[in-house]
């Protein structure tokens, strides 16, 4: 069996199944295209740990932003666990797991040039498909203190860090599932984030920064329920202790999610969505200033205790809107393929009879409800009190847009912004 959909569409292969990407965020995201595969990664276990020098405090790149406030009661600053924010930044060590992801190495990046003292976890081997070797990931994350081990191993972990020998002041958490299948999700973004917590807890650790996404608002999948039993959890630790914070950052979606259809549109071909166009709304946001905002949550107590939904710079967009964009870039007429979204509710019926017989299609099946997902339901705040997805009620930040990105990808590719195992556009 095969099913082909460009664009707000899937390709489903069930002799190959070819990746796919949530994004949180994330993660969230209009889908262009999404291939799945089965083939889960298996993480090493193996760990070693290599330091190089505290980062000298750089001035990043200055961001503006426009926030509003999340439902969470703001915690009187009186009441503040002040240790740790009181220091120099280069005095704060802050624990990274997920360090090599697609947003953790911009995170990273942006904690070492604003002068903290990072201690990135990584795999062996790391980046798409592990192709990353030790030194590779060494010099991506230049600047901090590289920790190999992983994750999913709870004492891997604990004596990796142990072999660290000082404390840990924040951990900032940007893990996320290789695949969004049924396993992975609980062992990546609930497992593994657990054992983040709990081995910086050990480690001392007052303050802990989760990148999650905004769709567990409505959740459906299971990579949104593994997110939402450890953000209560999160908040049941800061609950129990007043000494302990969070900050739950619940970002829209990324631009190298919406980027997949720039080449086919370049060559001719029309732009896919699904319905309209008009079903799912986004206020995507690049790498760069959600990680200048997942920074800010270190040391910001205006941050603590608060769910975060947040999205780029600029008004909300929609699959529609997006490809007019791309169209006037190119200064070509604009040509649409419109898809009805049945076509995907017939998908998801056929794969749902077929588990029924063969139980190893567990997560063909649920990355076909992942797709459905992203190709009718907008990645903004969904408001309580009307139960739809606000665009005014979606913060923005930064001031990357999502022209800018697509002009820099029609002049030089996706050159950095590549989905690997996991595909949505």
């Amino acid at each position: 069996m095969s099913l082909c959909f460009s664009s707000n569409g899937f390709t489903l292969r069930s002799a190959q199944l070819r990746c796919f990407q949530k994004c949180y965020p994330s993660q969230q995201l209009p889908i262009s295209q999404i291939h799945f595969n089965l083939n889960l990664f298996n993480s090493s276990s193996a760990f070693l740990l290599k330091f190089s020098e505290p980062a000298k405090l750089n001035t990043s790149r200055q961001r503006f932003c426009s926030i509003t406030a999340s439902n969470a009661p703001t915690v009187e600053a009186e009441t503040v666990p002040s240790t740790f924010r009181e220091k120099n930044p280069r005095d704060v060590n802050v624990l990274v797991v997920g360090s090599t992801g697609y947003i953790g190495k911009f995170v990273v990046k942006e904690l070492v040039n604003r002068g903290f003292n990072a201690i990135a976890i990584a795999r062996e081997r790391s980046g798409i498909r592990g192709r990353n070797s030790k030194e590779e990931t060494l010099e991506q994350l230049n600047g901090a203190n590289v920790c190999f081990s992983d994750v999913t191993h709870l004492g891997s972990l604990e004596n990796c860090l142990e072999s660290f020998g000082s404390s840990i002041d924040v951990v900032v958490s940007c893990l996320a599932s290789r695949t969004g299948g049924v396993k992975d999700s609980w062992k990546i973004d609930y497992e593994a984030t657990k054992n983040s917590l709990v081995v910086g807890r050990r480690q001392g650790a007052s303050h802990f920064v989760l990148l999650s996404a905004i769709c567990v608002q409505k959740p459906l999948l299971e990579f949104q329920r593994a997110k939402l039993k450890f953000e209560a959890e999160l908040m049941r630790e800061a609950e129990e202790d007043e000494n302990f914070t969070y900050s739950i950052v619940r970002p829209t979606a990324f631009f190298k999610s919406l980027g997949g259809q720039v080449e086919t549109v370049k060559e001719g071909k029309p732009y896919v969505m699904f319905g309209d166009g008009k079903l799912c709304a986004c206020k995507p946001i690049s790498e760069q200033d959600l990680a200048s905002f997942m920074a800010d949550c270190v040391l910001s107590k205006d941050k603590i205790n608060q769910v975060l939904p947040i999205g780029g710079h600029g008004k909300a967009l929609t699959p529609l809107e997006q490809g007019e964009i791309l169209f006037r870039l190119l200064g070509k007429e604009p040509k649409f393929l419109k898809v009805p979204i049945g076509i995907m509710d017939f998908a998801i019926g056929v794969l749902d009879v077929l588990v029924k017989i063969f139980p190893s299609m567990e997560d063909a099946a649920e990355f076909g409800k992942i797709g459905r997902y992203y190709a009718a339901e907008s990645m903004l705040v969904l408001d309580p009190e009307t139960g739809e997805y606000s665009a005014e009620k979606t913060p923005s930040y930064g001031k990357d847009t999502l022209e800018d990105f697509f002009e820099k990808v029609i002049r030089e590719g996706m050159a950095g912004q590549e989905l690997g195992e996991q595909t949505i556009f």
